[in-house]
């Protein structure tokens, strides 16, 4: 068997293209030192932007090097922030939380219960792809999946440690906390004033 298969056999590997008995002979061999470079390399070329591929984080999403930034970035070019803070809070969101939007997917019988589940798809506003699916309680926060220490992982276990040091801090609350400033400056609905002015008045008359 080969130490490790070829550029090209790599590539059909990544896509799905290589039947099982030409996997597991694969995962059998001994692996190249140099095998998570000839991954990235690969990756590179998939993607028509010139940043740097630091780490996927999954089939269309990466970090990537933009200037001193490390961001999160889409294939088809979307960019999604910091890579400390959950892409998920900038991607668009579907949820399914009725019976009807739950049996589209799970029919019959195995659909959930909706009050006990909720199944939230979340999409590229770029491209339109979806990117990931949680399967949550009813307003459970969204969920971060993955924080890497990406400095750890190239100064410890490939030995190539970058130039720039960022500590691996989770800086979402950055985001609802920008979400909570621009909600408390808008102005009451007009519409919830006059709900509360007629309840109040309703009741007074009651009483």
């Amino acid at each position: 068997m080969d130490k490790y298969p070829p550029k090209e056999v790599l590539k059909d590997l990544i896509e799905g293209k290589l039947d099982w008995r030409r996997v597991k002979q694969i995962m059998s061999s001994p692996k190249d030192a140099d095998r998570f470079e000839k991954y990235l390399a690969l990756m590179q070329e998939r993607v028509r932007w010139p940043e740097k591929i630091l780490l996927p984080l999954g089939e269309h999403l990466y970090i990537v090097a933009k200037g001193k930034q490390r961001i999160v970035k889409c294939d088809c070019g979307c960019e999604f922030g910091d890579w400390r803070e959950n892409w998920k809070l900038k991607a668009l969101v579907y949820v399914r939380n009725t019976r009807q939007k739950l049996a589209e997917i799970y029919p019959g019988p195995r659909s959930p219960d909706p009050a006990w589940c909720e199944i939230r798809e979340f999409y590229c506003p770029g491209c339109g792809t979806q990117l990931e699916v949680e399967n949550v309680p009813p307003g459970y926060p969204v969920t971060f999946d993955f924080l890497p220490d990406i400095d750890g992982f190239y100064a410890q276990w490939l030995g190539k440690p970058l130039s720039e040091q960022v500590s691996a801090e989770d800086k979402s609350v950055k985001v609802t906390s920008q979400w909570a400033r621009e909600l408390s400056r808008q102005p009451t609905p007009k519409v919830a004033r006059n709900a509360r002015t007629s309840s109040a008045a309703r009741a007074k008359r009651a009483g």
